[in-house]
């Protein structure tokens, strides 16, 4: 680890993805001291200062009934980074253990698992979640679990990939000559193996989940207002394109952010351990 770290700090693109991640975390975490207005992420309205251009002290303007966007930004982030971690906790488990299960096994427990995972990779991923969210209220649990559903066949797929490689292993079949049973030789000789993919997709995959809640909250079917959202902030201020730009410019820049600097590390550890490997 203290190499792969030290390898990211001497990348310049690795470290651009880190200053830009560790900002939006920072930002997210610390929202209630770092905001100018943290009264404004709720329903406030301050119709004296109503869209307002970039100024001092609404460095990016102000949104239709006066809040602040900066404000509202930062506590976006904090929901968009809710709902990645708690997406990638979830699905990530269930991907893994069926992926293992099924690239380690024969016979039929392979056969079902991955042809339910077929089913699920056949559907657009956008597509299988607005399925999801439009028979669900729209909030940001029944948004996490519209995710979710989309995410862990991903997971599935990739384990399997390597399970079936790794499981004609010499280390795997040593294993098995002594006896280990089937619950050792899954978790403890082959899912190390499987760490480096799945650590590296799971970094890519977290900018890839704030662009999808973010494109459900566009279309209206995720976080509702007066909740801040990045996606639903941008759906609002199109309408007044390009007259008040700041409405939109500055939440899709924040989307912008988050997703290019959690691409750059997941690129950098791929790269990293893909040369480890």
């Amino acid at each position: 680890m203290k190499r792969i770290v030290a390898i990211l700090l001497l990348n310049p693109l690795s470290l651009l993805g880190l200053v830009l991640v560790s900002a939006v975390v920072c930002g997210a975490v610390f929202a209630d001291w770092i905001a100018p207005f943290p009264e404004h992420r709720g329903a406030v309205v301050d119709f004296s200062n109503f869209n307002q251009p970039p100024n001092w002290p609404y460095i990016m303007g102000t949104d239709l009934v006066g809040r602040d966007i900066f404000s509202r930004i930062l506590y976006a982030y904090r929901i968009s980074l809710l709902l990645g971690v708690v997406v990638l906790v979830i699905a990530v488990p269930i991907g893994v253990i069926s992926g293992l299960a099924a690239g380690y096994l024969k016979g039929w427990p392979s056969f079902v698992i991955m042809r339910i995972t077929d089913v699920f990779l056949s559907i657009p991923p956008l597509v299988l979640a607005m399925s999801m969210m439009g028979l669900l209220e729209p909030t940001l649990i029944n948004g996490m679990l519209a995710v979710t559903a989309m995410w862990w066949p991903w997971y599935t797929r990739l384990v399997y990939n390597v399970t079936r490689a790794e499981k004609q292993e010499g280390y795997v079949l040593a294993a098995e000559t002594l006896g280990a049973s089937t619950p050792h030789i899954l978790f403890r000789e082959i899912l190390p193996n499987c760490l480096p993919p799945i650590l590296t997709k799971m970094t890519l995959d977290f900018g890839f989940v704030i662009l999808i809640a973010s494109s459900l909250s566009f279309l209206g079917l995720g976080v509702q207002p007066p909740t801040p959202d990045l996606g639903s902030m941008v759906a609002d201020g199109a309408k007044y394109l390009p007259d008040s730009w700041w409405l939109t410019v500055f939440p899709g820049l924040a989307i912008l952010v988050a997703v290019f600097g959690f691409n750059l590390i997941g690129d950098a550890l791929r790269d990293i351990l893909g040369a480890e490997s």
